[in-house]
């Protein structure tokens, strides 16, 4: 993933207002470039819109040659004279920051939704592949629906639980269309505020109402050419929904606090959790939107309802995070067998979101059944017991006795010939048992003495607390 920072490229003739807007994009954060695009080429790799002024005809002919940048216009004349999707604003004479910041938002909002790419018949399938990751029966009737409805301009409704990735099926409808090099523009329909959400689609003139200080483009006119998305459409309020029915049928509307008809020239796909046909009964949702809306419905399963498709997002899901975060994960066919088997009632987001967090517990590692958070372990498991050598053992013991940090040679020597208290027999001993059988006598005063005190007992012997409660585990001790 590039990080580089693009560029604000800034055409204005006037002095004053190019100082002044050098001065608000620096200020913001943003690299600044000022050129004279009039006489010249305009670098498009690296740059993330161009802020223009001068005439309308330059303007036109610079933005018509270079559809893949957005264009930010420093006055209400240019924005209305080119009907252009490329082209926003205008930018208030005060420079409005705020202002200025949510163009530039959009801006890079355009270039994550552009495609350059021309994709064929034959091409269609690996995009939808990429895309909508599964091989189970419910995924590939998706991408048989997504193919046959992308030549067309049909309305199209997809429903679906939330986090089942109803999204990309709209991203995948637009780019096998043939709007595929038109903007994709989404709109969240419940987290726009009611009396906002006429004018964030519609988009509203200079003075239609308090705040209005500029004219402003709406979604609708922004995704002309291409593909407007609107999520959640069952949080519209049902006076917007009598609005948005009017322009699905006459395709044409105006902005608010305006005359002129505009066209809407665009492929409307809407998304929504909610069962409309539910809310239509209760009087929450128009009987007449929803037939307009639903000309052609995907309905994307929940997860649990493919559950064979688990290993392979895991492996698509993981692929990305490291590409984008630098870490990755792998999984035993363990943990596969146990998340397959996990019921996923927040879908694909809440399986994303456990590789998120594997990432930052485990960063690189393998996951194993015990490495997953409880309620995703569906499998049985035998607990890592790692054995070590007799050698290492032993010095464990003599180490967990004998340790003391203020270490002191003669009483050690002393400790050691009143423990030990006799001299080895001719046939020999197995010293590891004694060890170990002396270890727990030891172990056993120790707690007898400290009325089971577990953190008392490990200082009379000289070691950490938890090392005394794995030792206890060990022999069984209570």
């Amino acid at each position: 993933m590039n990080s580089e920072k693009k560029i604000v490229y800034l055409i204005e003739n006037d002095k004053v207002r190019r100082q002044r807007l050098q001065t608000v994009l620096t200020f913001i954060g943003e690299q600044v470039t000022v050129i004279d695009a009039w006489s010249g080429s305009v670098p498009k790799d690296n740059a993330l819109c161009i802020i223009a002024g001068g005439g309308v005809d330059n303007l036109e002919q610079l933005a018509s040659s270079l559809p893949e940048l957005p264009f930010i216009c420093t006055s209400a004349e240019q924005t209305a004279a080119l009907q252009r999707a490329n082209v926003l604003g205008p930018i208030a004479d005060s420079v409005d920051y705020q202002e200025l910041s949510r163009w530039l938002h959009y801006c890079q909002a355009y270039h994550r939704s552009l495609t350059s790419r021309y994709v064929t018949g034959d091409q269609k399938r690996g995009l939808l592949d990429s895309m909508l990751v599964g091989q189970s029966d419910a995924i590939q009737s998706i991408k048989q629906m997504i193919s046959q409805v992308a030549g067309s301009d049909a309305n199209v409704l997809v429903l679906g639980e939330s986090g089942t990735g109803k999204e990309v099926v709209a991203r995948g409808i637009h780019e096998v269309s043939a709007r595929k090099n038109g903007p994709f523009v989404p709109v969240n329909c419940g987290a726009i505020p009611a009396e906002l959400l006429e004018s964030e689609l519609f988009g509203h003139e200079k003075g239609a109402f308090t705040g209005a200080i500029g004219m402003r483009k709406g979604r609708f006119e922004l995704a002309q050419g291409g593909t407007l998305f609107l999520d959640e459409i069952g949080d519209m309020p049902l006076a917007m929904q009598v609005k948005l029915l009017r322009v699905l049928q006459e395709r044409n509307f105006e902005r608010v606090g305006g005359s002129k008809s505009i066209e809407a020239d665009v492929r409307v796909v809407a998304a929504t959790h909610r069962q409309l046909e539910t809310m239509i009964s209760e009087g929450k949702f128009r009987e007449d939107l929803y037939y307009r809306l639903n000309v052609f419905p995907i309905e994307v399963p929940a997860l649990r309802q493919r559950q064979e498709d688990v290993p392979l997002l895991l492996h698509e899901l993981t692929a990305r995070f490291k590409k984008d975060r630098g870490v990755g994960l792998r999984f035993t066919e363990q943990s596969l067998a146990s998340l397959s088997k996990h019921q996923w009632p927040g879908n694909v987001r809440e399986l994303s979101n456990l590789i998120e967090r594997l990432s930052i517990m485990h960063p690189d590692q393998l996951v194993d059944v015990q490495n997953l958070p409880p309620k995703y372990q569906h499998v049985d498991y035998l607990p890592e017991e790692p054995e070590f050598p007799d050698e290492l053992l032993e010095r464990e013991a003599l180490n967990s006795i004998f340790a003391d940090d203020d270490f002191d040679e003669t009483d050690s020597q002393e400790d050691a010939d009143r423990l030990l208290g006799s001299e080895l027999p001719d046939a020999g001993v197995n010293l590891k048992d004694m060890l170990s059988e002396l270890e727990v006598e030891m172990i056993k005063q120790a707690l007898e003495k400290t009325d089971g005190v577990v953190a008392k007992a490990a200082e009379l012997l000289s070691m950490r607390r938890t090392t005394l409660v794995e030792k206890m585990k060990k022999y069984q001790i209570k």
